[in-house]
């Protein structure tokens, strides 16, 4: 069986961090659903096989973006997956119908992500299907937050801030994977494809310098692939709470299609594989060196587009 790059279980620590030789680039990369070490005990504890588990893990991305401390960025990735717990929400969005108790007071229950059964413990993988066979202890979900959330947004909060105290500015780089077919609500036809390569989401401007989201979409545009802007997807938790424009910390979120890179059943690679981390080692290459120019591309708090 064909497997990615480095891809084995990685049990230990619950996150790491894939530094540079030299921090030569004002931009950080986050793989917060790319986690491939399924604890037993919750395996244990699900009604799923790890087959069907895995259809919400961002399979691979973190190899997708390995080049970024190549060219003096660091990666933070998670090791464990999303399905057991997923940094890309509030720290308490906690769903009432999963756990053995009411959550706390100051628990978020009522958010969009929660009554889908996606709240920071899951409920739900993909197409409505139960994680678990029955609810599990509340005092369980809010160990998993204190011995894995909180390690992960502690050491992604510590590398906003060592790089945008040395260049002025941080440009956080969320990289995900987004299933190729979509959810339409309608039973007569359930889904539909998602017509585009990559969506790259800056909360529609809120969230990011236009210039650097213009650039981004430029060269993906520019490498062959159908790049949409913000639909399906502006942004989630990591996007909006470590953007703040006004102290020029920036913050991109990007999804590719597993279709482009997957066998999105077998979770096996796709030849067109080893083109699409090259494509992103070469866009990688382009906005590295411009993101830590003070006097050439990122001036002022702006993008200049005559650096293009």
């Amino acid at each position: 069986m064909q497997q990615f790059p480095g891809d084995t279980d990685r049990a230990s620590p619950t996150c790491e961090t894939i530094e540079p030789e030299r921090l030569t680039s004002a931009l950080v990369f986050s793989s917060p659903h790319s986690g491939r070490s399924y604890p037993p005990d919750f395996l244990a504890a699900s009604a799923l096989d790890l087959e069907i588990l895995r259809s919400s893990e961002d399979v691979a991305v973190d190899d997708l973006f390995s080049a970024a401390p190549l060219h003096g960025a660091p990666l933070l990735r998670a090791n464990f997956p999303r399905a057991f717990l997923d940094v890309n929400r509030e720290p308490y969005e906690l769903d009432p119908k999963l756990f053995d108790q009411t959550p706390p007071d100051y628990a978020n229950t009522r958010s969009l992500r929660v009554a889908g059964g996606l709240g920071t413990i899951a409920r739900v993988v993909s197409e409505g299907r139960a994680i678990y066979r029955d609810r599990i202890p509340l005092a369980e979900g809010l160990a998993r937050i204190d011995a894995y959330y909180k390690p992960y947004h502690a050491r992604l909060e510590a590398l906003v801030n060592r790089t945008a105290q040395q260049f002025g500015a941080a440009f956080l780089i969320d990289c995900h994977s987004m299933p190729s077919r979509m959810p339409t609500g309608d039973a007569r036809r359930p889904y539909e494809p998602v017509n585009a390569d990559i969506v790259i989401g800056d909360r529609y401007g809120a969230s990011c310098e236009p210039g650097f989201s213009h650039r981004v979409h430029a060269l993906l545009s520019g490498m062959g692939y159908r790049v949409a802007r913000n639909k399906p997807y502006a942004g989630g938790f990591i996007t909006e709470h470590y953007a703040a424009r006004s102290r020029n910390r920036h913050v991109l979120q990007i999804e590719i299609n597993r279709a482009l890179y997957l066998d999105e059943k077998t979770l096996q690679p796709l030849p067109g594989y080893a083109r699409l981390k090259s494509d992103i080692g070469r866009l990688i290459a382009e906005i590295a060196p411009a993101s830590a120019m003070k006097g050439g591309a990122w001036v002022g708090g702006t993008w200049r587009q005559a650096a293009e």
